[in-house]
């Protein structure tokens, strides 16, 4: 896991976790616009992008990897740590694992199965029929717009796919379909939101309630019309608002659900 960094050393915190199959340059709007106030950290999740020669293992690995740099470059806490999907089931497993890791968390389009339901495996040669597929911009454009990516980041993701090891899209596919919340989740010492689209499938939707069901205090709000991770990465303005917001409120402000 390698790790970028905006603004100042001496500023809080604010981590910001990538989906699975982009890397830090679909959160750099974002960070960038909160730079004024904060030290803004991009980690890079193994198997992608510039990391693409580790190949991704599980989330419970990336988010070890993760709080050990947090121990390391940030004191041991931070105050804000936000995910976007894969990102954000890290980010979770996290949390669940440090419950003092972060004043504020962002959970934002987080996959999750109910119970001890197993999770939807796709099938390894669909996994591999993908993989080629990937190396072609036709496929890789479909998989964009999929990913509701603006056109200036197709190129950056077409050239991030190509890193990808057939080896890390596996452990992907099936850590991502196969999360369940962590039994210590609802002990976290962190506010948390959570964010989902409107427009995201009934699955997801299911999800952010079963995660606002599992957090005590958390806040679930759905954003009109908003497709799957598009709220993050092609409306990062309304997305810090959010954020800005969450970290502004009072506690006793919280819970509750809004779209």
């Amino acid at each position: 896991m390698k790790f970028k960094e905006l603004g100042q050393p001496e500023h809080p915190v604010v981590i910001l976790l990538h989906g699975g199959g982009l890397s830090w340059w679909s959160v750099e709007g974002a960070a960038r616009l909160l730079t004024d106030e904060y030290r803004v950290v991009m980690p890079i999740i193994d198997g992608h992008g510039e990391d693409g020669g580790t190949d991704f293992l599980s989330i419970k690995d990336s988010a070890e990897k993760l709080i050990r740099f947090i121990d390391r470059a940030c004191g041991g806490r931070v105050f804000a740590l936000c995910g976007l999907s894969l990102g954000g089931q890290i980010a979770a497993e996290a949390l669940a694992e440090r419950r003092d890791i972060a004043d504020f968390a962002v959970l934002e389009s987080v996959l999750v199965q109910p119970g001890h339901d197993r999770g939807r495996t796709v099938p390894e040669p669909l996994i591999r029929l993908s993989y080629g597929l990937m190396r072609f911009r036709f496929f890789a454009k479909l998989q964009a717009k999929a990913l509701s990516l603006p056109d200036e980041l197709f190129e950056p993701y077409f050239r991030d796919t190509q890193k990808l090891t057939l080896n890390t899209l596996i452990h992907i596919l099936k850590s991502n379909g196969d999360f369940h919340i962590p039994a210590s989740l609802k002990e976290t010492g962190s506010r948390v939101l959570i964010l989902a689209g409107s427009g995201e499938s009934a699955e997801m939707k299911l999800s952010a309630g079963l995660l606002k069901k599992a957090i005590p205090g958390s806040r679930l709000i759905i954003s009109k019309g908003m497709r799957h991770g598009e709220l993050s990465i092609a409306h990062c303005g309304e997305y810090v608002r959010l954020l800005r917001q969450w970290f502004s409120e009072l506690p006793d402000e919280e819970g509750g659900s809004s779209t």
